[in-house]
């Protein structure tokens, strides 16, 4: 499950993480947009529930120095030893530059440079390099990380899911269907020993088909029109059935680029229905290939109207635990 979750203050989130074990869920992941920061949401869950397993997807390489980004993660993963794993990636101009005033440069070669400099200085390594984005002068974790985490690397089109599947120990994906999952993984080429496919989907469980399409629509604007996610479905073959939206989004018409995108794409891309169907959909991401399904909760009706209460009951009907869904 993705955490933060909504509608519940991080103070209070003991709770929903007790509910997240107690429902089957193994795994929580952070991400990093304008909200929580990615680390300490999992800080708290690693005191709070000692047996789920932790992951940032993703930590923006451009955000932090490379020596911060160590930090941070040898501090979590001293916090849970052998329970955390640190996901990468370029993120987006929007969040780099726009948020935090940090030039969005070369981001391949950055999250490459990144990602090198991470394996060796999590292994305790002094690091004294220059690489082609960045220079780092005789750095060396004070405490190193007993366990150093996998790093895992966010990736959409076949440069990045090429470097995943060459030096790191994992990969994540994001905003793409169960059917795309093989196209994305045939470019990993051959994988590492351990090697993990995590992926992001989001999940709007209620049976308002309207309302979850709807909301649907609204976040397929926002992101696939940013030149990275745009190219990304390009590649897996969905050019002209988005045109429409990108003509129309790039005319300034938000409300026809809206328009413009077909169900059967906001049905792929955003999973609804019952939290039963919910969990049908997933599977199929796990049958296709994805080992860590994160799920991506967004609001429904019934959570905006019942609060906390409904959303950790949703949790229970989400999960694997039958014998906590039937309670």
């Amino acid at each position: 499950m993705t955490v933060p979750l909504g509608g519940i203050a991080l103070a209070h989130h003991d709770a929903a993480y007790a509910a997240l074990d107690q429902a089957g869920f193994t795994d929580v992941w952070s991400s990093e947009v304008a909200g929580a920061d990615a680390f300490t949401p999992l800080a708290l869950a690693a005191a709070w529930q000692p047996r789920l397993r932790l992951g940032t997807a993703i930590t923006p390489v451009f955000t932090r120095g490379p020596g911060l980004l160590a930090m941070s993660a040898a501090a979590l993963a001293e916090a849970a030893p052998g329970r955390f794993s640190l996901g990468i990636g370029a993120s987006s101009p929007v969040l780099v530059r726009d948020w935090n005033a940090v030039p969005f440069d070369e981001p391949f070669r950055r999250t490459r440079d990144v990602l090198r400099f991470l394996r060796a200085a999590l292994r305790g390594e002094t690091v004294d390099e220059v690489y082609d984005t960045f220079a780092v002068r005789r750095f060396t974790l004070e405490q190193p990380p007993a366990v150093p985490p996998p790093i895992l690397l966010a990736a959409l089109r076949p440069g990045m899911l090429r470097l995943a599947g060459a030096e790191a120990d994992g990969v994540i994906l994001n905003w793409l269907s169960a059917d795309d999952v093989p196209r994305a993984l045939a470019e990993l080429g051959e994988r590492r020993t351990g090697f993990e496919v995590a992926a992001r989907i989001f999940v709007c469980p209620t049976e308002d088909a309207a309302y979850a399409r709807a909301l649907g629509r609204r976040l397929i604007t926002s992101y696939l029109t940013v030149g990275a996610y745009a190219e990304f479905h390009r590649w897996l073959g969905r050019d002209k059935t988005l045109a429409p939206m990108w003509a129309a989004w790039a005319a300034g018409d938000r409300r026809g680029a809206n328009a413009a995108v077909p169900d059967e794409v906001v049905d792929a891309l955003v999973l609804h229905g019952s939290p039963q169907q919910c969990r049908a959909e997933v599977r199929r991401y796990a049958d296709n290939g994805v080992d860590v399904p994160i799920l991506a909760l967004l609001p429904t009706p019934e959570v905006t109207a019942g609060g906390a209460t409904a959303l950790l009951s949703l949790i229970a009907r989400l999960g694997t635990n039958p014998m906590v869904a039937a309670a």
